[in-house]
């Protein structure tokens, strides 16, 4: 059994990780916000870059914290290809919860339908980003484990898509984002737990990149999108609805705009 480092660089990784995970949090949070103030394209552009920004937020997140990780008796390398897609998975099926709170007909219905579909792309991406692992050995998952760490997801989701719906100052979004930000990470965390290595012993060269190939360049890149988007965002003029006007997008039982 190989020993198993999730903090090889300390408290760095972890905090950073967790950054990442908010201001994805947020940024996804206000897009969202302002794409339920808005109607027809606007409303669309608004959600598709909500999709954007959590699913880039939320893969951010996992990888950043990856590049801690470490197991005693073998290297790691990443597949390059795996590792894409589960970046484009967590953006489209986040992007597809979005959608269903956006143009849901019933408010508790779309939130519900919404929040398990958002989860499950949040669980989609974190296990799509492992099974990109490529080690001397083979990894198992405690099937319990891997169940919580779901259920976190799926929570997470579902309490960040609530607060969408029912908030509108930039203050309870920043506050929303930062739960969040610590439910994405607790969600991480607690699929690692349910991580164990065998360790097989080899002089064969692993496939792929390694993290400082491959991960770091590309984190760097998204982690400066997320940053700058949230500045044009910030700096962007709100629609003519007033940040103070009725808290709720979607009434109970009623058409979205």
């Amino acid at each position: 059994m190989g020993h198993m480092d999730h903090a090889a660089f300390g408290w760095l990784t972890p905090v950073l990780s967790y950054a990442m995970a908010c201001t994805g949090s947020a940024l996804g949070l206000r897009c969202t916000v302002r794409g339920l103030d808005a109607t027809g394209r606007s409303r669309r552009n608004w959600l598709l870059a909500a999709s954007s920004a959590l699913g880039t937020g939320i893969w951010t997140m996992h990888f950043v914290a990856m590049l801690g990780f470490g197991v005693t008796g073998t290297e790691i390398r990443y597949d390059v290809p795996l590792t894409i897609l589960s970046l484009l998975v967590a953006m489209a099926v986040v992007g597809v919860g979005l959608f269903t709170v956006g143009y849901g007909r019933h408010r508790r219905r779309a939130l519900a339908v919404g929040g398990l579909t958002a989860g499950f792309g949040i669980a989609s991406m974190h296990y799509l980003g492992m099974a990109a692992l490529r080690l001397h050995g083979q990894v198992r998952y405690a099937p319990a484990v891997v169940a919580l760490s779901v259920v976190i997801g799926v929570i997470a989701a579902t309490a960040a898509l609530g607060a969408a719906l029912s908030i509108r100052s930039p203050v309870a979004v920043a506050v929303a984002s930062l739960v969040m930000g610590g439910a994405v990470s607790s969600m991480h965390y607690t699929g690692m737990m349910a991580v164990s290595v065998s360790v097989t012993p080899s002089a064969v060269a692993l496939p792929g990149a390694t993290a400082m190939q491959f991960i770091f360049p590309l984190a760097v890149g998204l982690g400066s999108y997320l940053f700058l988007t949230a500045a044009f965002v910030a700096l962007s003029p709100m629609s003519g609805r007033s940040e103070a006007s009725t808290p709720s997008r979607l009434p109970a039982e009623g058409v979205a705009r």
